[in-house]
């Protein structure tokens, strides 16, 4: 073997393999906090990975301030020219792993927060009690995810259209309940259609300047014209759990998904308001899990799906 032969060894075996995937996370997640956590090491280590990978490179990869994080143009050219190599990489690493009998793998999922607490986090039990070699990391938000830019394999989602560049499986059909309490009721009487509203306390989502609410007769066809009301009130928030327990302390008339209201309703804690009226646009008429797309999905992610779909089959739990 010639000397230039066992040169060109050593620079491949001394190529930081590791800090190059490091900054494709980095610019990925756009902070070394995010992507600290997503490689699952600490912060102190991924900034000093990058500053070894920069060592060796011998320039400047990434610009630090006290408050963000940027890539130089080197450190761009440098991960756009990496970024395929390394996800062809992580789709035969997955390919193998996905030869083995048992699933196994950290899955990083993201769903609405009271959907996770009332109707997720409950059944997970049995989902581990099946696949004890999979594990869960679940980030709870109500808001839209960039699923692939922040390294989310799955999102469970309360939405009428999913992303046409991503992959939706059904889970449940959901409806959307206007509901109080019978105290409420008693104080400020019972509503019986949209008009009304307007005189009560209306418990909402602060999703606009001016709040309003729309409504169909139960039953009408797709293309029935809305009755639009705008609503007022002593509280608003942005949770669905607030807003019924806000309802069952009599503050007003809230509009609920069905799994949220569900056990009150069936406890005789709170009860419909107006059920020969139908709300629209509040919330979405379907669960949905949904994946960016992709030629390959993991065996871990492909049993999640299927256990989530076998699971909201059967109803949501009653908490």
């Amino acid at each position: 073997m010639n000397v230039n032969n066992l040169r060109m060894k050593k620079s491949a075996l001394d190529t930081p393999w590791n800090q190059l995937h490091w900054l494709t996370v980095l610019a990925e997640q756009g902070s070394f906090t995010a992507a600290a956590r997503r490689l699952g090491v600490s912060k102190a280590a991924m900034s000093q990975h990058i500053a070894e990978l920069e060592r060796q490179a011998g320039i400047e990869l990434v610009q630090r301030t006290t408050r963000s994080v940027r890539l130089t143009d080197a450190g761009r050219g440098l991960v756009e020219e990496t970024r395929a190599a390394f996800g062809t990489i992580a789709h035969s690493f997955s390919g193998l792993q996905d030869l083995a009998q048992t699933p196994r793998g950290l899955l990083r999922i993201t769903a609405p927060v009271a959907l996770s607490r009332q109707q997720l986090v409950p059944r997970l039990g049995a989902f581990f009690e099946a696949y004890p070699q999979i594990r869960i990391e679940l980030s709870m938000s109500d808001n839209i995810s960039a699923l692939a830019m922040e390294g989310f394999d799955l999102a469970i989602r309360h939405t009428q259209t999913p992303p046409d560049t991503h992959v939706a499986w059904p889970l449940c059909r959901t409806r959307t309940l206007l509901v109080a309490s019978r105290e409420y009721l008693q104080r400020r009487g019972v509503p019986t259609e949209p008009r009304m509203l307007v005189d009560q306390d209306c418990l909402y989502y602060p999703r606009q300047d001016q709040p309003a609410w729309h409504f169909v007769p139960r039953g009408a066809a797709a293309d029935h014209p809305r009755t639009t009301v705008p609503v007022t009130g002593v509280f608003c928030a942005n949770n669905s759990e607030a807003l019924r327990e806000a309802a069952l302390c009599g503050l007003g008339i809230a509009l609920l998904p069905d799994f949220s209201a569900q056990a009150a309703l069936r406890d005789d804690r709170l009860v419909e308001v107006m059920p020969d009226w139908e709300s629209t646009g509040a919330f979405a008429s379907h669960l949905f899990a949904i994946r960016p797309y992709s030629a390959h999905v993991p065996r871990a992610v492909g049993v999640f799906i299927a256990w989530l779909r076998e699971a909201f089959a059967a109803g949501f739990v009653e908490g």
